[in-house]
Order: C-alpha cells, then structure tokens, then sequence
C-alpha cells in the first residue's frame, strides 16, 4: 500500500478543539518607569516573546503599546483599542510582563482580571507572576490578586507623592519646573531650571508691555504685531525645535488671547510665579492665589516692576469698564461656528446694528483686516436675514436633490431582503470558513507534538492558515458594515425627508436643523455662498460600503 504524505496525515487526523488562543500582547511604560531598563518597553517585549517561544499553540493578533502612561488610568490608547477588538471577538488571550503593566489601580485592575476578562472567556496572563487564569490554580486566585494589586497601586501612589513633593521643593527654592520657558526667555544650557533672556524674543515681550502702558488694547497689540512681522509665540519656539507637533503651532498669526496672556504674566518681571493649576481626576483646573509659589528675584527681569503695575491698572480699568455696560441681549445665534470667509477662511463675526425705529439688523464680517492686520483679506460683509433666506432655499434644493439619489439606491422591498439574505450569507459561510480553519490549526498543533509533523511542516502551514484567517476576518467585518450601512441608508432617507418636508411647509431654519445637515458656510466678498451639506458625505460613504460588499 503507498505511503501516506505527511500533509495527507495532518488533515486527517483533524480533531475539534476545545480553544484556539489568539492573543493581545500589551506593554505599558509609564513616565516614572522610563529610567528603569527592567520594564522597558524593549525588555517587555523580549520577556513576552521568550515565553511565546515556549507556548506555539498561542497566536499573536496585535501588539498593544501605551508608551508614557500611567499604570492609574485606565483611559489609555492601545488599552482602549484591546477593548474594542476584545468585544469584536478578534482577542480572546491578554498578554503582559506582569499584574503591574496591566494597571496600577486596586479597583479597576481587579476589575478587569476578575469580572470583564473572565465574563468575556478572556484568558488572562501575567508572565513574571506565572499567572494564567486558565491554568486551575490560578482560576480563582482569591486574595493573591487583590493584594498584588494593592501592593502596585501604593507603589504608584508613592511615586506620585514623591514627584509632587520634589516639584513642591523646586518651586519653592525658585526652580522653574515648567516644560517650557516662557516666550521671552530660554532654559539655561547647563541648567533646565533656570530661566535666561532670550536676546531675541524679549525686546518683542518689552514692545508689548510699552504699547499697553500708552493705553493701546489687546486689539491693537494684536495688528501692529502682526503688521510687524514677528512670529507669535508657538511659531517662533518652532523655528528652535521646541514645539514641533502641528497641533500646537496655531495660524501663525498673533491674537488678543495670547497678547493678554504676555501682559498678565508675572514671570516678565524677573520673578517666578508657579502652581497657578493642578490635576483632578485627570484634567487640569486652576489653583486659588493661596496655593500659587511665589519667588521673587529667581531670574534676570524683561519689564520693571512699576511698568507691570502700571499695566495691570490699566487691564482691571478696561475689565471693569466692559463689565458696567449694559448690554441688550443678542437674538439666538443659529449659524454660530458655521459661517467662515472664503477668502482668508476666518470665521465670520456676527454684529448687531441698532434701529431706534425698527427691529435690529445682524451682520456677519471678516474681522481678519481688524484683528489681524491690515490688507490681509478683501473682506466679507452679509445681512444675516439675507444669508438665511438665501440658506433655506440652497438646503430645501440640497435635500431634495439628496433624496433622489436615495430614492435610486433603495430598492424594492423583496429586493432590498434578498440583498440582506445575500450579506447574511456571505457572513455566515467566511465565519464557517474561519472555524474551520481554527480546528486546523489545533489539529496542527497536536500532530507537531504526536511526530507526525516537523516543526518546519507546523510553522508553514500555520502561517498560512492563520494570514487565510486574517483575510476573512476583514472580510466579514467589511460585510458588518454593509449591512449596517444598509440600514442606515433607509434611516437617513426617512430623516431628510422629515426635515425637507418640515422646511417646504414651515420655512423656518433652526439652530438644531442647520447642525444636523450643514458642515460649513462660506462666503466671498460679492456674496457668494458656498454650503457643505453632512448627509452628502454619509450617503457616499454608505455608498462606497455597499458597492464592495456587492462585489465580494
């Protein structure tokens, strides 16, 4: 009789398992680890993939990595995104260093060893520990757990405290601790707590607190820096590689906010004025002046002690006269944060004009030439009862234009199920698919360790098997969204109609109507409007889902 292959062999004695592992490795490094090479990122990362070596039944689906985190919180990126392929069904393992690296926090770290992973059939797997919620000594570890997460979360408790009070010391020793000197000035080189003039910036911080004294406004201050040329503060700690992420750099124009911030700022005066805010719950709130550092003398002064007053004056004189007058309330703003200029894309004022013998009359400007500096936009100016009636028109025309492509695209009743039986279908045979696939690769498994396969013949076809698995996964998960996307369609159809047949009858745009279906308005100095309309964007999108599913 002729031998049988051993690829023969394999698929033959396929068996059903009891589990396929498919594991999240996950590593944190918090900003008080970060000196200590034991649990660094690297050092994780190798402990883990040691132990993989010695457990080849366990497949890897993604790597999760929270670099400078703290171990308290649990509101962390890739934790968040291990969460949500946990509940996507594509994670069933969790892998770390140790109970340390999952989280540092008594309560919630129980939490998720105790109760999420073990509602979801989550193996759990803390390497240093020899910690495996599958193994039967560990299924219900009782105490052990709990006090190990106890014993982490003062660890970390300590650590903050010490930080804190290190930082309470250097502030009050005249140690500037920021991460940034302020505009002005530049961290010593041989001493990152020491504040020294920077010879280039300075005489603009000097300009400033000159132009206020002589009783210029925020406003002013504003266009003649502008019109100067000098870079605002964010732009120019770019050009020495201080700032670098975009999301810091701002429009690169200087505004009224950061002239007034400048002039309130004690530290121009040579002293140093520091724990203005604090962290609760995780979010930054401002500290009473009884808790503020104050050290005077800690530095080389830019303005004099009398012109800082002297501005200080003058800024509550300003404050306190805008507080006294009286203001007559503003009708409702609908078109708030919707109306930008097409020219310099600022976002269009809304001003009042007052009639003694009539109803106010509302403009939306540019305050671009005002605020930022001359000649810098042709400039806009509209009535806002002309922009509105010109709105209603423009929309009532968008929607129904919109609902003709819905129309088009909906389909008849027993068509539309027999395009939802065949997404169902399509579904159901690549999960079939999948299971199948996974039996494989157990059954590969357990020939590696019978002899029948060599560790070569193992790693190939698991390989395989697994990018297969891969493969279909996206597909059923892109099939997920066309079947959602199916019902959303019907959805929004149902929605723009309500609302074209609510602006055909009524005529009347509301601030709750004008956010649902309009992104952005934009207007050119001869008044020509521009609207970019929300649902134009999802009925392409639901679009673009529908036709690759089609075709799969």
């Amino acid at each position: 009789m002729a031998r049988k292959s051993r690829k023969e062999s394999a698929q033959a004695t396929v068996q059903e398992p009891v589990y396929t592992c498919r594991a999240a490795i996950y590593v944190r490094l918090s900003v008080e680890d970060s000196h200590t090479r034991t649990v660094s990122i690297e050092t994780q990362q190798m402990i883990i993939a040691q132990f993989l070596e010695r457990n080849p039944d366990i497949q890897v689906y993604d790597t999760y990595i929270d670099n400078g985190t703290s171990g308290t919180t649990f509101h962390r990126p890739a934790f968040q995104r291990m969460l949500s392929d946990i509940e996507s069904g594509l994670v069933n393992c969790v892998i770390v260093k140790d109970l340390s690296r999952l989280g540092r926090n008594t309560i919630d770290t129980g939490y998720y060893i105790e109760q999420y992973f073990r509602l979801r059939n989550i193996r759990f797997i803390a390497i240093n520990e020899n910690f495996d919620t599958f193994a039967p000594v560990d299924a219900h570890a009782g105490i052990i757990i709990p006090l190990r997460n106890m014993i982490n979360e003062a660890y970390a408790l300590d650590i903050a405290r010490k930080i804190k009070a290190q930082q309470r010391q250097a502030m009050k020793d005249g140690k500037f601790i920021g991460s940034r000197a302020p505009y002005g000035y530049l961290k010593a080189p041989d001493d990152c707590h020491q504040l020294i003039i920077d010879p280039v910036a300075a005489p603009v911080v000097r300009q400033i607190f000159q132009w206020a004294a002589e009783g210029a406004g925020l406003n002013t201050i504003t266009v003649r820096l502008n019109d100067a040329g000098y870079l605002p503060p964010s732009h120019y700690k770019n050009t020495q590689g201080i700032i670098t992420h975009e999301n810091l750099m701002g429009n690169g124009n200087w505004n009224t906010r950061t002239v007034a911030v400048i002039l309130h700022s004690q530290v121009y005066t040579g002293d140093l004025v520091q724990g203005c805010t604090k962290i609760v719950d995780h979010q930054q709130v401002k500290t009473s002046e009884m808790e503020w550092t104050v050290v005077q003398g800690t530095h080389e002064a830019i303005v004099s002690h009398e012109l800082f007053d002297t501005v200080q004056r003058i800024l509550d004189k300003t404050a306190q006269q805008s507080k006294e007058r009286v203001i007559r309330e503003y009708t409702p703003n609908i078109l708030k944060g919707k109306v930008f200029c097409a020219c310099c894309g600022g976002s269009l004022h809304r001003q009042r004009n007052i009639r003694k013998k009539s109803a106010d009359v509302y403009n939306y400007y540019c305050l671009t030439n005002s605020r930022i500096g001359k000649e810098r936009c042709p400039g806009v100016l509209i009535r806002e009862d002309i922009l509105l009636d010109s709105l209603a028109d423009m929309l009532q025309n968008a929607l129904e234009t919109a609902l003709g492509s819905y129309s088009l695209s909906l389909v008849e009743l027993p068509q539309q199920a027999a395009e939802r039986l065949d997404l169902n279908e399509k579904i159901t045979s690549r999960k079939q698919e999948i299971q199948r696939l996974n039996r494989l690769i157990c059954s590969l498994y357990e020939n590696l360790i019978q002899g029948i396969l060599l560790k070569e013949e193992y790693i190939t076809y698991k390989g395989k098997y697994e990018s297969r698995i891969q493969q279909l996964s996206e597909e059923v998960t892109h099939l997920e969204k066309g079947l959602k996307a199916l019902d959303k369609q019907i959805a929004q159809y149902r929605a723009l109609k309500r609302d074209s047949d609510d602006l055909r009858e009524n005529r009347e745009l509301t601030a709750a109507l004008i956010d649902r279906l309009i992104d952005r308005i934009e207007i050119t100095k001869d008044k020509q409007i521009t609207v970019y309309y929300r649902f134009e964007n999802e009925f392409d999108s639901n679009e673009e889902v529908l036709n690759r599913c089609k075709n799969m």
